[in-house]
């Protein structure tokens, strides 16, 4: 195994670090955004509401990240009628158009999660709720969703890591990210374990990070969960 190849290219690999961690960081970010009013509207009674939101989340998550990469990089610039309009300059540009893949395949996933934890809501904290007399904004805002919260960060943890995973599908559209950075640094020296091997331990180190972020999060968050001292003595009364 050849080091030098590693240390001598340690430069492409943090700008990719860098490109990898902007692309994954905003696409989740906006894209917890969207799926928090998305999942409420999901669990709408209505089917005017609710259809629209189950057929995006259906479309989003039963297609492949790539091919979603592929519709929006490479086949929006087919109709003229949409390069000719103020849309085209962000959409002839990959990393746009990335960012806009990961951030509506990450809402597509996020929604059906924290629809799931809403539904999953014990009744009698619904119930009481309604006791106390809140509004339904209210009683979202104060009981159903910081629960559903709680209840959905196992899951999302998990969407996370497939998300900074998933993101290795942007050097396929000339983007410089983490595997990008391989690809290139592969091609100069034919090198693909050096290579490679390099990738995966960054993206091992950033999922590491990521699961104690999130291990440290659940335990703020399940605190009330948790036995309390009582301050007795072994043996008192």
């Amino acid at each position: 195994m050849d080091f030098s190849i590693i240390f001598g290219n340690l430069d492409i690999y943090l700008e990719g670090l860098k490109n990898t961690a902007i692309l994954v960081s905003i696409s989740l970010m906006i894209g917890l955004t969207l799926a928090i009013p998305l999942a409420v509207l999901r669990t709408s009674r209505n089917y005017l509401v609710a259809a629209p939101i189950r057929a995006f989340v259906y479309f989003f998550r039963g297609t492949p990240l790539l091919i979603q990469i592929f519709l929006i990089y490479y086949g929006l610039g087919q109709f003229e009628v949409f390069k000719a309009s103020v849309l085209w300059p962000l959409f002839k540009e990959a990393y746009f158009c990335a960012l806009l893949a990961f951030t509506l395949n990450t809402a597509a996933y996020t929604t059906e999660i924290i629809r799931g934890a809403i539904e999953g809501t014990p009744h009698g904290e619904v119930e009481a709720a309604k006791a106390a007399g809140m509004s339904k904004m209210l009683m979202f805002r104060r009981i159903i969703l910081p629960s559903a919260f709680r209840r959905a960060l196992p899951a999302y943890s998990n969407e996370i890591i497939f998300m900074l995973h998933g993101s290795s599908l942007a050097s396929v559209i000339t983007i410089i990210d983490i595997t990008g950075a391989a690809r290139i640094v592969n091609s100069r020296f034919y090198s693909p374990f050096e290579a490679f091997l390099t990738a995966a331990v960054f993206y091992l180190c950033i999922t590491f990070a990521i699961i104690w972020l999130v291990n440290k999060l659940e335990f703020r968050w399940y605190a009330h969960l948790r036995p309390q001292d009582t301050g007795t003595a072994d043996g008192g009364v």
